[in-house]
């Protein structure tokens, strides 16, 4: 009668352990719980609004989990040879409508992101980030 049972529970951590894998059945990598530990690290942007940035062109984004700052290196918006560093801190936060939403404050003069992010379809090669106020305003960034 006890082996059974050791029996049953030993198929049932099994059957857990198959279930806990990184991988989905359909081999797409499982989506992670957003958190500043899983959303810290460098991210660089690969897709703005369903199109890939101009070549040459680049927006690397670190988030640090322990301090909720971000620096961003990028050349969008500046001469393409001469980087732009901007730094800040972010907050992240669950809301009711948007899940996981992030957002953030420059160090320098220009205040706040023009736009609030929900956080979505998160895994640890890439996340996507949807403006709360214009949902067609997408950004996927890639590790």
């Amino acid at each position: 009668m006890i082996m059974k049972y050791i029996k049953a529970i030993f198929a049932a951590f099994c059957l857990l352990g198959c279930v806990c894998c990184t991988k989905s059945n359909s081999g797409e990598e499982a989506l992670l719980e957003v958190n500043r530990n899983n959303i810290s690290g460098e991210w660089e942007l690969v897709e703005w609004n369903g199109n890939s940035l101009e070549e040459g062109t680049f927006f690397r984004i670190n988030l640090v989990r322990n301090d909720g700052t971000f620096t961003i290196v990028q050349n969008m918006d500046a001469f393409p040879e001469i980087p732009r560093e901007i730094t800040g801190r972010y907050d992240l936060r669950e809301d009711e409508v948007y899940g996981s939403v992030i957002s953030g404050i420059y160090d320098h003069d220009s205040g706040f992101w023009s736009h609030e992010y929900s956080i979505t379809s998160l895994t640890d090669v890439r996340m996507q980030w949807v403006a709360t106020d214009d949902p067609d305003f997408v950004q996927v960034f890639e590790r």
